[in-house]
């Protein structure tokens, strides 16, 4: 049976393009289309989509302000499309499942690439776990509850995530202290929307954080997230830790890979690491995660009832890759008392 998908977007363009991309497929269907915020809750409500993609910016209520106050109303997945990654963070405190990057619908190749993975996050949506949306007062806490008086030398800690990560990750760093042994991070985003979400973190967090630049070298109280469309690996010479950051083919269907992170971690920190996988579509991160153990680092594993999409450590903690699997806000405390 079909997949029963409601698009919601002002332009006609993009709705007539996206109903003519998805009549290719087999195991989704449009069901229809809505054009405003008010248009979208009566059909979400008449039609009782499995899904619903959403446009941030429409005349009248915004997608944001739409998906906030009607998830209480009904528990449906959404997933927000937008160019804007500040508003993409948004979408997902509010309650998204998932965002992508709208694409430039005049051009049909990106139409087409935009489509098939379109595709993917409706058919994960349907199994996503949907969170309350985060009160807009409710900022998160600057001071992080853990300390560390001090930590082993050349400890590095890994993290990777996909689908749900950019809330699940924040949950964790912003616990982290702000002496922490250095951290390396991937999570799956588009170019573009990596440098947003270092200064969101950078905001958030106790340490201080950046996207990912070739050649930067890590320290204590340092977070470094791989940027969109770049490799993200770790190197080590007689000076200490230091990132690549290059271009290249996608591996494990992403760039950055967490896979490619991880094994570079395993390879360059060995038992001096810690990695956790958190929650995600797919599989990577998982082979990587792996080779962290089999080299002697320390591995965790975010717990499915706390996951949005219980892929990527589900896939881990089956191949045995993890050590411990704990609910997302136990995973700081581990880290810090592995790294003592």
């Amino acid at each position: 049976m079909a997949i029963r998908v409601l698009t919601v977007d002002d332009s006609i363009l993009f709705r007539t393009v996206i109903k003519n991309e998805f009549a290719k497929i087999d195991d989704i269907e449009i069901i229809d289309t809505a054009a405003n915020a008010a248009e979208a809750e009566e059909k979400i409500m008449r039609l009782n989509p499995d899904v619903v993609t959403m446009d941030v910016e429409m005349p009248g209520m915004n997608g944001i302000d739409f998906i906030k106050s009607f998830i209480p109303k009904k528990r449906v997945p959404f997933i927000v499309i937008t160019s804007s990654p500040a508003r993409a963070f948004d979408a997902i405190s509010a309650g998204a499942v998932e965002f992508m990057k709208k694409p430039l619908v005049q051009n049909s190749a990106d139409m087409a690439s935009f489509c098939s993975k379109l595709a993917a996050a409706i058919r994960f949506s349907t199994k996503a776990r949907i969170k309350t949306p985060i009160p807009t007062h409710a900022a998160p806490a600057v001071q992080p509850a853990l300390t560390l008086a001090s930590s082993r030398p050349n400890a590095v800690i890994a993290l990777g995530a996909s689908t749900g990560g950019t809330d699940a990750l924040i949950e964790v760093v912003k616990r982290l202290p702000k002496n922490s042994p250095p951290v390396v991070i991937v999570q799956h985003m588009p170019a573009g929307f990596t440098k947003m979400y270092a200064e969101r973190l950078d905001r958030i967090c106790a340490m201080s954080a950046k996207e990912a630049e070739d050649g930067d070298r890590l320290r204590n109280g340092l977070i470094i997230v791989g940027a969109g469309e770049y490799h993200l690996r770790l190197q080590k010479d007689a000076r200490g830790y230091y990132v690549s950051s290059k271009k290249g083919e996608k591996v494990s269907g992403h760039c950055p890979s967490v896979d490619v992170l991880f094994e570079s971690v395993a390879e360059t920190a060995g038992p001096h690491a810690v990695g956790a996988i958190l929650t995600g579509m797919g599989a990577d991160g998982a082979e990587g995660l792996l080779k962290m153990r089999k080299s002697g680092a320390y591995t965790i594993g975010q717990n499915e009832a706390t996951c949005v999409v219980y892929g990527m450590p589900g896939v881990a903690y089956k191949i045995g890759a993890v050590m411990k699997q704990l609910p997302l806000d136990k995973i700081a405390e581990e880290i810090i008392s592995k790294v003592k």
